[in-house]
């Protein structure tokens, strides 16, 4: 057996609370022994906010071996469970819940060794960081000290260990390549292997896609390809095969957008087979890239480290400080970064090291040379093979820095979701939190506001001082900020004392939007909203006022955005490079809060007049669970492919949307118009490629007939019912968190003690990548979400068998869909959402040719015409809970198990 750390050990789960004292001996004790214990002396703990849940003690704290893990082995894997651990240290798995506090105790020794072991690959920096973290008293530092010996020659910073990225020149247009059909076949050939099946529906589908890739006959004409790719059909090699025969042939680059990190993360390790991870020079021919929000911010970092943060956040600071060392590009959401290490601090800690407000002072940043985000979107304009996602393809196609750098070959790969990105891309919204954002990065720091944050007048002081028309807009724009929320506004509003135009005009939202509502959320606690129709005149005042109060805001900005181009078409002898990148820097920050500005204007000049047919207008009172957080007016183009189509599709030359669930139905109008493509008058190519799965032989639909709806406690008892008859395994899906957090407190606990683990999201203070993690490293756990598990999880094999839906996910009725139901079919376009949505979660069940399963809907009511939401061929019964839970409990599904049926009910 391993050695034991000489420390009290306590784990706890839904199945009950074990404790394991420094003489060896483990024993189940009860959730008040456990406080107690815990306060009087540290214990080695997994997940200290996961075991503060489990005992219903939010202060509980000791010795988490994640944070230890975390210090000792920065930017490496590990699920955040007993067995993953022991995977991870490679331990001996606890047998049972019983086992866990022995594994915690062999775990710390395990890491504490490495400390002192010769071959530590993390060793450089940990002593520097050490001795931070014992300032602040971080509950390890005192165990670690005596292992961690000083090293002979002072360890280098941080900031002085990150190398510098390198200019490079700017690649020449990309040539004029046509792609024939026998070479896309012999690249797939090459990418699929030697020996490896041979699809034909993949091949198609590789060939089809190639023709995204041909020269564009007319500007503004692009090549567009639509193409429906049953799950298994091998879609990810289909169109890198072409791919990269276009960009190695015409040295031109290709993008590939996802609408999850799940599908980036397998696209980087599936472009393997047709990329080296670098070229012979040293860079990378595949660059992952992300929003700037994703990245670590190394001045944020920096300020935290130098007392920007205080007491745990500080501590996390330190522990991401190590991370970045190590870090393969500084993504930190959903990079490399454990997915855990900011849920065990406090919720901001993570957010706060990186890029949120477009803050950003580029070349004025001492960390410039070594930045993450200017390295990896320098990395990307020299890449073959970008892959991103649909928003940054999007917003980089409407704003990028260097316009030679927009995206002009595209693939949207999960394209179902290009309409619900185009929404929230090209929408406005004029509420509290979005006004102070932009007054902080106007003004700056006020009162006694800590950070790094610096106003325009501190960012551009010496343009100022050199420009006396740049000084001068600067400081009207400073002057006029005032009117823009400050803090402590949603406060104000609440007590009905609004200071300024624009907490004025919010007041007069926010009053309208309670007066008005009907839907009976006051009451329970959600957000709020009404059209911005036959509004009180009182309120168009406030509007017309608060539009010119903006006005007074975006015209010194535009004026100071004329000087700051003078400033680099003269410049004086002081403006070296990095100044003039500093100001080009400026110059597209400026650029996009001008552009904000004038959008927010045009919201509010048209209130009180005539609808725009164009725009969908409301108020909203944004809630959860009956506390306020934002107050605002909202626009949203009523079909969003326009403006998509506008910047995105007619600048490019060859662009594809791809998924297996684009199409809905054998009918292509709906994905066609959906596609933005009849805006540019543009005539896509179709193709299709069924699944090679059987469906009809792996696969069930069970349509559950017995369970009301609104029977809160049947809906318990059957998911329950069908996890235990399961096994595990199971994936359950809610259309209302507070149904999922109703079931889970219900059945968790009786789960758990039959060792079968329940994990739910909105319930468990863990990540949703993280939790999906834990559920796929273990067949017997369940997992029970909302939308985010209804697509992009990629759980193949034994860890999914089985997916539960609560009900038909109708959509929601807010004013929004109310105004694109009228404007698309009514009924109809109800229906396309739920098959989609269907679709999407059925996908969740067959990943591989090798799984099987049963999809269950607890629903009485479920309509028969939603039923070609499912594969053609699956096999759909609509059955009481008890025949259910049989067919699941056999784990026999498609024709087999009607056979079984048939079979036993015979006399």
């Amino acid at each position: 057996m391993p050695p034991t750390l000489a420390l009290p050990a306590l784990h706890a789960s839904h199945a009950g609370t074990w404790l394991r004292d420094s003489n060896g001996v483990t024993k189940g004790c009860s959730k008040g022994e456990a406080i107690t214990r815990a306060a009087d002396t540290p214990v080695l703990l997994l997940n200290a906010p996961l075991v503060a849940s489990r005992l219903g003690y939010p202060d509980l704290s000791g010795l988490d071996l994640l944070e230890l893990f975390a210090f000792v082995h920065p930017a490496r894997f590990c699920v955040p469970t007993p067995k993953g651990l022991a995977r991870a240290l490679g331990l001996p798995e606890p047998a049972g819940d019983d086992a866990v506090p022995l594994l915690l105790q062999q775990a710390a020794v395990a890491l504490v060794a490495m400390c002192e072991a010769p071959d530590w690959p993390e060793r450089e920096g940990a002593w520097s960081a050490l001795q931070s973290l014992t300032r602040l008293r971080w509950p390890w530092a005192q165990v670690l000290l005596p292992h961690l010996a000083r090293p002979e020659q002072p360890e280098r910073w941080l900031f002085s260990r990150l190398p510098e990225w390198e200019d490079a020149p700017e690649r020449p247009q990309p040539a004029q390549v046509t792609l024939a059909e026998a070479d896309i076949v012999s690249r797939l050939d090459r990418l699929t292997g030697a020996g490896s099946e041979q699809r034909p529906g993949q091949r198609h589908y590789a060939a089809r896609a190639g023709g995204m890739f041909a020269p564009r006959r007319e500007r503004g004409q692009p090549h567009v390809v639509l193409a429906q790719a049953g799950t298994g059909i091998g879609k990810t090699l289909g169109y890198l095969a072409p791919a990269s025969l276009w960009s190695s042939a015409s040295g031109g680059t290709v993008w590939v957008s996802t609408y999850t990190k799940n599908l980036q993360r397998q696209l980087r390790s599936e472009s393997r087979r047709a990329w080296p991870d670098a070229r012979i020079d040293g860079s990378r021919p595949v660059v992952v890239r992300k929003g700037r929000e994703n990245y670590l911010c190394l001045l944020n970092l920096e300020d935290a480290l130098q007392g920007g943060f205080g007491g745990r956040a500080a501590m996390l600071a330190h522990l991401v400080a190590r991370w970045a060392a190590y870090s393969q590009d500084g993504d930190i959401v959903g990079g490399d970064l454990p997915g855990w290490l900011g849920t065990l601090f406090r919720k901001r800690g993570i957010t706060a090291l990186t890029d949120q407000r477009g803050e950003c002072v580029y070349a004025g940043c001492p960390h410039y040379r070594k930045c993450f985000i200017e390295r990896a979107s320098r990395a990307s304009a020299q890449a073959d093979l970008v892959i991103a996602n649909h928003a940054l393809v999007m917003v980089n196609a409407a704003r990028a820095r260097d316009p030679a750098n927009r995206p002009t070959r595209i693939v949207f790969d999960e394209g179902h979701h290009v309409f619900d990105a185009a929404d929230s891309t090209f929408a406005a919204a004029l509420t509290g939190q979005e006004a102070i954002e932009l007054r902080r990065w106007i003004i700056g720091p006020e009162k006694k506001a800590k950070g790094r944050r610096r106003g325009l007048a501190a960012r551009l002081a010496d343009v100022a001082s050199y420009d006396e028309a740049g000084g001068e807009a600067v400081e009207a724009a400073v002057r006029a900020a005032h009117d823009l929320p400050s803090d402590g506004w949603l406060q104000r509003l609440h007590d009905n004392e609004p200071l300024g135009t624009l907490e004025q005009l919010l007041a007069a939202v926010r009053t309208t939007a309670f007066a008005r509502d009907e839907s009976g959320g006051q009451d329970a606690g959600y957000g709020l909203e009404t059209e911005a129709a036959g509004l009180p005149g009182e309120l168009i005042e406030h509007a017309q006022e608060a539009a010119s109060a903006l006005a007074r805001i975006r015209q010194p900005l535009a004026r100071l955005a004329v000087r700051l181009e003078a400033v680099l078409e003269t410049a004086p002898d002081w403006l070296d490079a990095q100044g003039r990148a500093r100001i080009e820097g400026a110059r597209h920050s400026l650029a996009w809060r001008i552009d904000l500005l004038a959008a927010w204007e045009a919201l509010l000049a048209r209130l009180g007049g005539p609808a725009d047919p164009e725009f969908v207008d409301w108020l909203a009172v944004d809630r959860s669970e009956a506390r306020e957080f934002d107050v605002g007016i909202h626009r949203r183009w009523l079909d969003p492919t326009k403006p998509f189509a506008r910047v995105v599709l007619e600048p490019a030359h060859g662009v594809m949307l791809t998924s297996a669930t684009l199409r809905d139905g054998p009918d292509w109008g709906g994905t066609i118009a959906r596609s933005g493509a009849p805006h540019l008058d543009l005539s896509p190519v179709l193709v299709e490629a069924e699944s090679p799965f059987d469906y009809a032989n792996r696969a069930e639909v069970l349509i559950v007939t017995d369970i009301a709806r609104g029977d809160l406690a049947a809906l318990a008892g059957g998911f329950g019912r069908l996890i235990e008859a399961a096994g595990g395994g199971v994936l359950g899906l809610f259309t209302a968190i507070r149904r999922l957090r109703a079931v889970h407190g219900r059945i968790a606990d009786r789960l758990a003690r039959a060792g079968l683990p329940l994990y739910a999201q909105h319930v468990d203070p863990i990540d949703t990548g993280t939790l999906v993690d834990m559920f796929r490293d273990d067949p017997a756990a369940s997992l029970l979400g909302t939308d985010a598990l209804r697509d992009g999880v990629d759980v193949p094999g034994q860890s999914l068998r089985c997916v539960v839906m609560e009900q038909v996910p109708w959509p929601r009725p807010d004013i929004l869909h109310r105004a694109r139901r009228a404007a698309e079919g009514g009924s109809a376009y109800d229906d396309r959402i739920i098959r989609a949505r269907l679709a999407q979660a059925f996908g969740r069940l067959i990943r591989s040719r090798d799984d099987a399963g049963h999809f269950v809907v607890l629903s009485a009511a479920f309509p028969t015409r939603l039923l070609s939401a499912f594969p053609e061929g699956t096999p759909v019964s609509r059955v009481t809970l008890d025949e259910a839970l049989q067919r699941v409990a056999d784990g026999v599904s498609g024709a087999s198990a009607q056979a079984m049926v048939e079979d036993r009910q015979q006399p």
